[in-house]
């Protein structure tokens, strides 16, 4: 039976997993590998905190509740709602938005079309719609959607915030490897099958800014050559490449957890994809135990 709190929850466990060792330099982390929740550190704040990876996802679940339909307006009054009042959040408070998209939501907040406000030039690229886009992946499925009406799902929802084709991009491919995961599909198989994807809807550039991904094999790549940075091209990277050389949730999330740098949201995009693939049996029950609003999101789920 397909459950989204497996991903729901995998995703919000890997982004408090990173939450406080964002922005830490790899080479310090290697030599004391975190493999516990930990609190406060680079947001200071306690533990079992989710970040904006997070309440983003929950808002975009919230949204699809409210008709069972992706309705643009909705999500992004759900974005207004927790960028401005701290809705869906983990303790009332708002610590963490990216530039790409408070500026998006200031441009619906004038008026302009939700499809439309995200920034569309090459540098707004950082990962702020990949790590949200999760929904998507159960909402798609459940809807038996071919993979052209996937992309203009997938187009319209990155667009509230990231309308550039790369982000776009990232996140359709994500959303193609977590549905073959919902299928029964094995890693390999899964990324076998995004591998032989048509992604002809995409300029020839964008498509080799995903080269490694789509045309070389990037679980044969070592640790050295995986950025953790905020690009969108970078997150989805160190999340196949942490799923495809991992053999547990857990596992999972601790290495790319330690890559450093942006770990909160490549935890949650780990943890999404993991959540799926291994379910919430197979997670740390420490972990579990010490996510804050634990019922909260498994109550959001079960409407989803």
């Amino acid at each position: 039976m397909i459950d989204s709190k497996n991903g729901v929850i995998g995703l919000a466990i890997g982004d408090a997993m990173g939450v406080p060792l964002e922005f830490c330099i790899r080479e310090k982390l290697q030599k004391n590998i975190t493999t516990e929740m930990l609190g406060y550190g680079s947001h200071n704040v306690p533990k079992g905190t989710w970040s904006d990876d997070t309440s983003m996802t929950l808002g975009l679940i919230d949204a699809i509740n409210k008709t069972g339909n992706i309705i643009p307006t909705d999500i992004a009054d759900d974005f207004v709602k927790w960028a401005e009042n701290a809705e869906y959040t983990a303790t009332g408070v708002r610590f963490d938005i990216g530039r790409t998209c408070l500026r998006a939501i200031a441009n619906y907040e004038k008026g302009i079309n939700p499809t439309e406000c995200g920034l569309n030039d090459e540098f707004s690229n950082g990962n702020g719609s990949l790590m949200r886009i999760l929904p998507l992946i159960y909402y798609c499925n459940a809807k038996k959607m071919n993979n052209t009406d996937i992309y203009e799902v997938v187009r319209d929802v990155s667009s509230i915030t990231h309308r550039h084709e790369i982000s776009i991009m990232g996140c359709y491919i994500y959303v193609l490897f977590g549905i073959e995961l919902l299928k029964g599909a094995r890693l390999n198989e899964a990324y076998k099958k995004i591998r032989e994807s048509d992604y002809s809807m995409f300029s020839k550039q964008c498509q080799e800014k995903y080269n490694r991904i789509i045309n070389t094999d990037i679980s044969l790549l070592n640790m050295d050559e995986i950025s953790s940075s905020g690009y969108v091209v970078d997150t989805l990277e160190a999340t196949l490449w942490g799923l495809l050389t991992t053999d547990t949730y857990n596992s999972a999330i601790i290495t790319v957890i330690n890559l450093g740098n942006d770990t909160d949201t490549i935890g949650a995009c780990e943890g999404g994809l993991a959540g799926i693939y291994y379910g919430l049996e197979d997670i740390n029950e420490n972990w579990k135990s010490n996510l804050l609003k634990y019922d909260y999101i498994v109550e959001l789920c079960e409407k989803f």
